[in-house]
């Protein structure tokens, strides 16, 4: 079985062209169940350069799905048989204003677009830099 992967390598993905934001905001609650931009966001605030994206991405859809730790290694595995989408569509990038850097191991953090360090990773020359997808196709 083929596995495929959302990491990104000495990378920093940046915010969408049309996010109506200009800095980083914390996804807003909508109700009992946390929201995929909320289990994102609490898990990269939390613990930054300690997951990869497909470790955050698997854990969302663990935790979504109440799965029971002792499954995590065959869902996992059947959940990366087929391709994910990315951290250039997640809602941190394409709605509340961060970026997302992701270090020479895969593992990744998260900036407001307003930080200095979102800043310095733009500039960074050394950096390979992508754009988070837009929200609308025009």
């Amino acid at each position: 079985m083929k596995v495929h992967t959302t990491n990104y390598f000495d990378t920093f993905i940046e915010v969408a062209e049309d996010t109506k934001t200009v800095c980083g905001i914390r996804p807003a609650s909508k109700g009992e169940k946390k929201t995929v931009a909320e289990m994102q966001y609490d898990l990269l605030t939390k613990h930054p350069y300690h997951y990869t994206s497909d470790d955050i991405l698997f854990q969302v859809f663990a935790d979504r799905n109440d799965l029971a730790e002792a499954k995590y290694e065959q869902a996992r595995a059947q959940f990366f048989s087929k391709g994910q989408a990315c951290f250039r569509a997640s809602p941190l990038t394409k709605t509340y204003g961060f970026g997302v850097h992701c270090n020479n191991e895969g593992k990744i953090a998260i900036y407001g677009a307003e930080t200095a360090e979102y800043g310095k990773f733009v500039a960074d020359p050394n950096l390979k830099k992508v754009k988070a997808m837009k929200s609308s196709r025009k």
